[in-house]
């Protein structure tokens, strides 16, 4: 990929040329951007983990050095992890209850453009348990950034923990070492892995040395500690040897002779050093805590102005300049698939409503930031709506991920037994049918709803600002001699769904239905008429809205009972006892009173709508209405006018707003390319 100066070649000189800013940071807190920053090398060192009394040395904390998108005179976080603990020796001859390890390192991140980059704490390192009746046990190293040493079990094979847990590429770190089993006993601890390189294995009585760590001054010239980081720690010694370990950069472990640990260094990322073994019959000494992160942040400004080739080649010759990738400044609505609805014989919820997230052109407190982008391009899935009582596929493009919408679900339900494919971008309504179980008591006489236990949740992951939001409550209501039950509407993005109801807006006499969708979002990314579900409010399309849950009740019932109406973008469900309204937003048949279960809507194609519940008819459960499906996923981007958009497949689409912003729109997977 090319990179661009930010200025323009000329005969005269009129040099504004971007320095490298560099920050260090050895606490949490923030930092301001220069103004010409568009791009930021980041070194993020998680915290090293801890060991205990014959343990293996502590894995490194996690090491990434990666370059991220950044905008001018804006905030980036820094969260800098902790090292965890180390464990103390217990008391009496062969200690160690079970349990007894060093605690695992913290994360360390850093936050830019509403992404968040993390590195992973380091891996733990048990000590060794001999449990009431002999037999030595435990002494597994964790993973980690870098994985922990195993134990000096002596006769038992004890082996490291495995490190990248983090799973990157580049990878943030190595395996922890093992011990050395050998039927007469005198093996030492293995060594923790570091970000340079693999823990020891032990060979003998001595513990083994931790792995190395790596030297990042290079790129970040003057950093604290001669720029080397994340080194791991040296594993304990056994019974005769009073041989220190080697660190790897980490803490030092303890010889026999009952030597502790020592700890990594604060602010390297380095592991602990396990306690060492006095004698056969000893006791254990202390292994040491790992050492505290660091992140140092180093911005890559741009250079402005005119200026000629002489100038420049003398800068770059002195490394006072940096010429960073030439990038777009992308707004995005990345929308997820819609969660299915619930089958009518259950008397089932809506579909939640998939993740929604965006920047620019929607409500301000669910705009995220503006992404900096490079010229290339980028692959960007479209995820699909969840068939009945299905979760809603995921949305990605570049560094943006929306969660499909959680499903509606028709198992009996209470406390604690939302099913985990509820949750998801938006949660999933419950249902409630009077033959379940009652939490509530013995034939009560008012209106009750489930707790929020039983309701799917939305934001899952979480991320900020929420993609968001919970399902309504089912309930019921014992109304004389009849009781009427209904599910509870799925979360929208814009808000939570609606409880099974008998409240209903100034209504005589009061009718009972199902929960309402939760409302979806209004954009103005794209003005297309042909995009997203039409709203009130001129020229906003609407997306994310939940689907609409089922109501049941007697053929006589008074008063009435309707379904649940999705949100702008959700389908809406069919009542079977009593025709409802129609949805105002996307139109439904309604059956006529005493006929069977109508089938629920399906929330509207690219709006990642939740599907609305099928109705039931009172006993008739043949006849229960089909789950209407989620509504599928949706990508739009737009860039400023100065750059061209591509698309693939030719199903996608591009075109330009009237003011010259160029707009790409995925309504299948695809690629995008982004030239200019």
């Amino acid at each position: 990929m090319a990179r661009s100066n930010g200025g323009i070649i000329g005969v005269k000189n009129q040099t504004s040329l971007g320095k490298c800013t560099q920050t260090v940071k050895t606490s949490t807190g923030n930092i301001t951007t220069q103004p010409g920053t568009r791009l930021i090398q980041a070194l993020i060192v998680a915290g090293g983990g801890g060991s205990a009394g014959g343990g293996g040395g502590g894995g490194a904390g996690g090491l990434r050095n990666i370059e991220i998108p950044a905008s001018g005179n804006a905030t980036v976080t820094a969260t800098v992890g902790g090292g965890g603990t180390g464990c103390g020796p217990s008391s009496g001859p062969y200690p160690g209850p079970a349990g007894d390890s060093g605690g695992q390192g913290s994360t360390s991140s850093v936050a830019s453009c509403c992404v968040t980059y993390s590195s992973t704490g380091g891996g733990l390192a048990q000590g060794v348990n001999y449990p009431a009746g002999g037999g030595a046990s435990c002494g597994v190293g964790q993973p980690g950034g870098s994985g922990g040493g195993g134990a000096n079990q002596g006769s038992q094979c004890r082996v490291g923990g495995s490190g990248n847990a983090g799973n990157y590429s580049p990878p943030e770190g190595n395996n922890g070492g093992k011990n050395n089993p050998s039927p007469s006993a005198t093996s030492g601890g293995g060594g923790g892995g570091g970000a340079g390189g693999v823990g020891s294995n032990a060979s003998g009585q001595p513990g083994a040395a931790g792995g190395p760590g790596l030297d990042v001054s290079p790129d970040f010239p003057g950093a604290p500690n001669s720029g080397v980081y994340a080194g791991g720690g040296g594993g304990a010694g056994f019974c005769g040897s009073n041989t220190p370990s080697a660190p790897g950069g980490g803490g030092v472990g303890g010889g026999g002779g009952s030597n502790n640990g020592t700890a990594g260094s604060a602010n390297t990322g380095g592991g602990g050093g396990g306690g060492g073994l006095q004698g056969p019959t000893g006791t254990y000494a202390n292994g040491a805590a790992g050492g505290s992160g660091i992140v140092i942040v180093k911005e890559l400004n741009k250079a402005s102005g005119v200026w000629n080739l002489k100038t420049h080649y003398s800068k770059l010759r002195e490394s006072v300049v940096t010429w960073p990738f030439r990038t777009a400044s992308v707004d995005y609505l990345v929308m997820a698939g819609g969660g299915g609805g619930s089958v009518g014989n259950a008397v089932g919820g809506g579909g939640g409503a998939g993740g929604y997230r965006a920047s620019g052109y929607g409500p301000s407190p669910l705009q995220g930031c503006a992404l900096e982008l490079g010229l290339g391009s980028y692959t960007v899935t479209v995820g699909a709506g969840g068939s009945g009582q299905a979760r809603g596929s995921d949305t990605t493009f570049a560094c943006i991920t929306s969660t499909g919408g959680g499903a509606a679900f028709s198992a009996p339900i209470g406390p604690g037994l939302a099913p985990p494919n509820a949750n998801g971008g938006s949660g999933g309504g419950p249902n409630y049918n009077g033959s379940y179980p009652n939490p509530f008591g013995t034939n009560p006489s008012s209106f009750s709803v489930f707790p929020a236990s039983t309701k799917g949740l939305g934001n899952t992951p979480p991320v900020s600002p929420p993609q968001g939001n919970p399902s309504g409550g089912g309930g019921f209501n014992d109304n004389g001699p009849t009781s009427h039950y209904g599910g509870g509407g799925g979360g929208g993005a814009g808000g939570v769904g609606g409880n099974f109801n008998v409240l209903a807006c100034g209504s005589s006499p009061t009718p009972l239905h199902g929960g309402d969708g939760g409302i979806g979002v209004g954009s103005a990314i794209n003005p297309s008429p042909g995009v997203g579900t039409p709203g009130p409010c001129g020229s906003l399309r609407y997306f994310g809205g939940g689907g609409g849950a089922a109501a049941q009740g007697s053929y006589d019932s008074k008063p009435p009972i309707r379904a649940g109406i999705g949100g702008y973008g959700g389908g809406g469900c069919a009542s079977a006892c009593r025709g409802g309204p129609p949805n105002p937003w996307y139109p439904r048949t309604v059956n006529a009173p005493g006929h069977s279960g109508v089938d629920g809507e399906a929330g509207a194609a690219n709006t990642g709508g939740g599907g609305g519940s099928g109705g039931k008819d009172t006993g008739v459960q043949p006849d229960a209405g089909a789950a209407g499906n989620g509504g599928s996923g949706i990508v739009i981007v737009r860039t400023p006018s100065d750059f061209s958009l591509a698309v693939t497949p030719c199903t996608n689409a591009t075109s330009t707003h009237p003011g010259g912003d160029k707009i790409a729109t995925f309504t299948v997977t695809g690629t995008l390319t982004i030239t200019g």
